[in-house]
């Protein structure tokens, strides 16, 4: 008695369909939220982080350290990472200035890029698995055409029913790095953004707490 693989691999198939949809949707989820998050953390331009550090030099200068929070705290700026870290730096005032540096430092790592970087080992974990999956496709395409080569060997038929695993094999391939090939791209430009708002996070932290210092030492 014959039993055909056919049913086992034809649900297989499909499951690998599956897979490859949800990790593209999932891999573009990723990249649209950290592209906001990214831009959210963010000044969009130097002028409105020039505009912003200003008046937080103005009210420090005055002592106005009230008006230093209700800025950091309104709507446009209170989603930006600088014054975010300038809201704890206020909370802590009478720590000496190294150790609020070290503070503010360990708060952005923690609080800001960790979740970022979280977002991006999940894009990485796409990029590799996403292959993966073609290339397991290509072997369940295989292994159904070698299934019907035996077959057709016991009861004849025609070869060109074939084409349907074969092209199934190169498909699934080609559809793992249709997933995977765009994510790699995309990660890299997010890396080099994220990479962008450390420097300014770093710039602009480092101005405000030499504001802070020059305003203890006045």
């Amino acid at each position: 008695m014959n039993y055909s693989l056919a049913p086992i691999l034809n649900a297989a198939g499909i499951a690998i369909y599956v897979s490859l949809g949800l990790t593209a949707l999932y891999g573009v989820f990723c990249v649209i939220l950290l592209v906001r998050q990214i831009s959210q953390k963010r000044f969009m331009t130097q002028n409105a982080a020039n505009e912003f550090l200003d008046q937080i030099h103005e009210d420090i200068e005055n002592k106005d350290y009230e008006s230093v929070i209700n800025l950091c705290d309104s709507p446009p700026y209170w989603s930006k990472a600088v014054p975010q870290l300038i809201l704890v730096a206020m909370a802590n005032l009478e720590r000496p200035a190294k150790k609020l540096r070290q503070m503010l430092a360990e708060k952005f790592e923690r609080d800001i890029l960790a979740d970022l970087e979280y977002r991006m080992s999940w894009i990485s974990t796409i990029v590799k698995s996403a292959p993966m999956l073609g290339l397991l496709g290509t072997v369940i395409g295989m292994i159904n055409a070698f299934d019907k080569i035996g077959n057709m060997q016991e009861s004849g038929g025609d070869p060109s029913q074939l084409a349907g695993e074969i092209s199934f094999a190169l498909f699934t391939t080609a559809a793992g790095l249709a997933v995977a090939i765009p994510l790699v791209l995309a990660g890299a430009l997010i890396h080099v953004r994220i990479g962008k708002l450390q420097d300014s996070v770093q710039e602009h932290t480092g101005e405000f707490l030499e504001i802070l210092e020059d305003s203890r030492k006045s």
